[in-house]
Order: C-alpha cells, then sequence, then structure tokens
C-alpha cells in the first residue's frame, strides 16, 4: 500500500467525529485559524479552546482549487487511527522505528502525482501568493506562513540529507524566508553552500503522510548530523518514502506530496521576516505566545512550484495540540530510547505534556523493581535532558500513574511530593530561545538569553515504603455485561 495524505484521510472518514467538512468561503487570512481555535486547537492556544476533529476548508476566498486542512495531528487518537497505533504508544512506535529503519528511494524520472501541474517563476505571471493560500493564524503575524512544510536538502561536502520542518514565510512573488533555530542541521548545510558562494538547493513538500510529518521533528542526539530522518518514516510504515527528482533544482522531494516548493537558498541574501507588515511578530509559537521576528533571515528564491490536481495545503496553529504531537512524539521516542539503553526497563512510558507544547515538559512513568532501582529514577530525569535538550521540566511517577492523566499526574505531585526533598534544580542551563522567562530582564541572575533553571519533580515513592501508597483496589468487571440506559425526564432519579 502507498501511503500519502489522502490515503489517511480516507483512514479518518471511517471514524465518526474525526474530520469535517467546511464548505463555506473562508479566508486563509486569519478566518481558518480563527475558527480552528474554537473546533479544535488545544495544546497552549488561548482559552477558550479544545480538543476536536480536523477540518477540511474546501471553499478558500480567491483559491477556488485548493483546499486547507488543519488540525488533522490534532489529537493523540487520531494520529493512533491513521498509524495504527494505541495512542498511549505512538513514542514506543517511533523509538521501535529506528531499528527498522528504511531508506528513501529517490527516483530521477517518474509520474509523481506533485508533479502534475508545474508553476515556473520564470513566467511573468508567477506569484507564489496567488498559488499558495498559506494562513496567517493572527492579525499581528509577519505574514502568510508555511507551517507544516516539510524541508529536503543536502550537504554540499558530505552528500548526506536532512530533512526537517522550518518556519517560513512568503515575502515576495518569488522571494521566502526561513527561520532557522540554532544548531539545525540544514542550517549548517546553508552555512557550508554560503562559504562556498553558492546557493543550496531546498524542496519544501507540503501535504504528506503524518508519518513523515512527526519523523521530521527528530533532533540530535536522536538523529544526529547526516541522518536522514525520512529513514525512521519509512520504519514507521514498513515501506519506503518515495522521493522524485525535482524539475527545476538538482534536489528531490517527495512524490505523493500535495505541494512541492523547489528554490535555492541564496548565499549572502537576508531580508526581516515582517517585512510587508513590521509588527515585530512573527505567528503563534508553541509557548502560547506570539513569537518575535528575526530582522536577518536567509531567502530561499522560489524557482518552481510543483502540485496535485485540487490540491490541499496542510497547515496547523503554531501553539495548537497538533504542534504538541509533531514535536512531543518524537521528545517521547527520544527519551525512551536513551534511557532504555542506559537503565533497561526502568521507564514504562513517557507523556510529552500539551502545557510544554511538546517540547519543555515530559512525565517519565517508571517502575521500580528493586531496592537498587531507588535513585535511577532520577537518573533518568538526567538521561531525558540529555536527550532532549530543549526540555526543561521533568515529572517522575510511578507505575500506577497514567502519565498521559494530567489529573493523575496532579495527584501524584500532591501526594507523592516534598519540595524540600524532592525539587532538584539544576540552574544556568542553556536553554530555548523562546521561553519568556529565560531572559535577564525575568531574572536578574542570568546572565543571557536562553538560559535557565531545569527542575526534576520527583513524584516517585521510595521502594522502601511502596506498602504505603497502595492505591484502593476495586473489584475488577466486565463492563460488556451491563446495559445502561439514558434516564428519561419522568424518571424521579
Amino acid at each position: 500500500m502507498s501511503f500519502d495524505l489522502r490515503s489517511c484521510l480516507d483512514i479518518i472518514k471511517q471514524k465518526e467525529g474525526e474530520l469535517v467538512h467546511l464548505n463555506t468561503i473562508v479566508d486563509s487570512d486569519t478566518e481558518i485559524s480563527g475558527i480552528y481555535r474554537y473546533l479544535g486547537s488545544g495544546g497552549t492556544t488561548m482559552r477558550p479552546t479544545k480538543p476536536g476533529p480536523a477540518l477540511m476548508c474546501n471553499n478558500i476566498k480567491n483559491f477556488p482549487d485548493t483546499r486547507v486542512l488543519i488540525g488533522l495531528l490534532s489529537t493523540r487518537k487520531r494520529i493512533g487511527y491513521m498509524l495504527g497505533c494505541a495512542p498511549e504508544k505512538l513514542g514506543v512506535l517511533y523509538r521501535n522505528a529506528f531499528e527498522k529503519a528504511i531508506a528513501p528511494v529517490k527516483r530521477d524520472s517518474i509520474d509523481a502525482p506533485c508533479q502534475e501541474i508545474v508553476k515556473y517563476a520564470s513566467d511573468p505571471d508567477f506569484d507564489i501568493f496567488k498559488i499558495l493560500p498559506a494562513p496567517r493564524n493572527t492579525e499581528e503575524d509577519a505574514g502568510p506562513y508555511i507551517t507544516m512544510g516539510v524541508c529536503y536538502a543536502t550537504d554540499p561536502e558530505t552528500k548526506e540529507n536532512n530533512i526537517t520542518i522550518h518556519r517560513i514565510c512568503l515575502q515576495k512573488r518569488d522571494e521566502l524566508t526561513m527561520c532557522f533555530a540554532p544548531g539545525r542541521h540544514l542550517d549548517m548545510f546553508r552555512k557550508k553552500a554560503e562559504d562556498a558562494g553558492k546557493p543550496l538547493p531546498i524542496s519544501v513538500s507540503i501535504g504528506v503522510d503524518p508519518a513523515i510529518v512527526i519523523a521530521t521533528c527528530f533532533q540530535a542526539p536522536a538523529t544526529p548530523r547526516g541522518y536522514d530522518e525520512l529513514c525512521v518514516a519509512g520504519g514507521v510504515r514498513g515501506e519506503a518514502v518515495e522521493m522524485v527528482k525535482c524539475k527545476t533544482i538538482d534536489e528531490y522531494a517527495i512524490a505523493n506530496a500535495e505541494f512541492v516548493i523547489e528554490g535555492e537558498l541564496l548565499p549572502g541574501v537576508r531580508m526581516p521576516e515582517d517585512l510587508n507588515t513590521g509588527t515585530g511578530k512573527a505567528m503563534p509559537e508553541f509557548t502560547g505566545y506570539e513569537g518575535p521576528t528575526n530582522d536577518l533571515l536567509p531567502v530561499i528564491k522560489v524557482k518552481a512550484v510543483t502540485y496535485r490536481p485540487n490540491p490541499i495545503i496542510q497547515t496547523c496553529i503554531g501553539c495548537s495540540e497538533e504542534h504538541v504531537n509533531m514535536a512531543g512524539i518524537p521528545m517521547e521516542a527520544s527519551v525512551l530510547s536513551m534511557t532504555e539503553l542506559a537503565l533497561p526497563g526502568l521507564v514504562r512510558n513517557v507523556c510529552a505534556h500539551p502545557s510544554g507544547g511538546g517540547k519543555y515538559m515530559a512525565v517519565l512513568q517508571i517502575g521500580k523493581r528493586e531496592p537498587k532501582d531507588q535513585g535511577r529514577e532520577r537518573q533518568a530525569a538526567l538521561l531525558a535532558f540529555s536527550s532532549y535538550i530543549e526540555l526543561k521540566h521533568v515529572i517522575l511517577v510511578d507505575e500506577d500513574v497514567d502519565p498521559f492523566d494530567t489529573n493523575d499526574v496532579m495527584w501524584a505531585l500532591n501526594t507523592r511530593f516534598q519540595a524540600d526533598i524532592d525539587l532538584i534544580r539544576i540552574p544556568n542551563v542553556r536553554f530555548h530561545a523562546l521561553d519568556p522567562t529565560s531572559t535577564p530582564e525575568y531574572n536578574a541572575e542570568i546572565r543571557d538569553r536562553g538560559i535557565t533553571c531545569k527542575a526534576i519533580f520527583d513524584c516517585t515513592v521510595p521502594y522502601a515504603q511502596k506498602a504505603r501508597f497502595k492505591r484502593a483496589r476495586f473489584s475488577e468487571v466486565d463492563m460488556t455485561q451491563y446495559n445502561f440506559e439514558p434516564a428519561k425526564s419522568h424518571d424521579l432519579f
């Protein structure tokens, strides 16, 4: 079976309440995100919001032949349906995919779905603003953003590949800005090309199989420089991802994508992110705040846009549960992998908590098996920090606590935690630039932006006292044996 975005939509169409269509005319300029904020955004989005179905907008203002899909990955249950996995085991699925990795297949000449229609930037009528209904999430956004574009490029020296997702803003008819977080592998490729005075060919595939989208969000050390994350996507699916040679650049793109942007990162060219708005604000980020713009960003010169008939542009709200899952599932897999290598069998599961945007907070479920395991739970927390550098807080809970149930985790915090002995502080650690508390303005003791105090909340029971902390036990019953009927208005009770 060949997997693509449309085959995954076919799966969730069969599940009640997982996908809704909107046929009313809507504007991609803030209206779609305004609707989805109420319908299903969740995450760190300003309340009121909630988890909900994916939304397919079929009637986009000024784009009669293009649809916009938002929220496809905004619940773990829906991701589980599409990947054939229990929601709480998605981190395990991706951890195991490393052992079953399948390299992508590159083809130079095929009838690829993503290349059925080709628009060349050399055409005087070319205007990417008229091809892609890239949304703005809020009125303060720097511009229309491609939020789920899978970027693919090659190291000009080693010929190793990298695939990842970056913040891309539409700026001119054939120019985009691309935001790189420090240390990203694709940015290293760009710098090598720039040092040689050459452009870096890059493809941006939009609208692909969710197995690919999540795989692209892995970071070092789980995927070191030169590791192609498409191998992980192949391992998840048990089938190689098919790539096709681009029409105008010496690079490949995902063959069954809905859209592909072909372009080059230009050497020595920079552009302000809010070129067309001057707002100083980029777009809502996973923290729940508007991210600040960058004054000098690398520029992609677009060479062509290729796409399917009636294409689907897939997008997300940066502070939604969708981003939580895109970032969080790879974080869970990375922590599980690292801890299993060093402390086999101790960490039973990991939850990337939504309140941390899938990055800042992890809940580790610990199974202490013998007296010598006491203290190893804190070693597991230290390993978690090492395996995912954007992690700020780790909460440790026992096997009888569901790490995916916030109330259960808070119960453990309130009944199995004393701050004077169970809170471990790790001050003055380099962290993530978007944390608004990691600044000298917030804490005068911080020496530079991006420095924080990381913390471990050990909410596990000391091994020697397990008998004191047994939860109340209830009768085990078979719920299928009971017939429950809704109460009627004439019932007294």
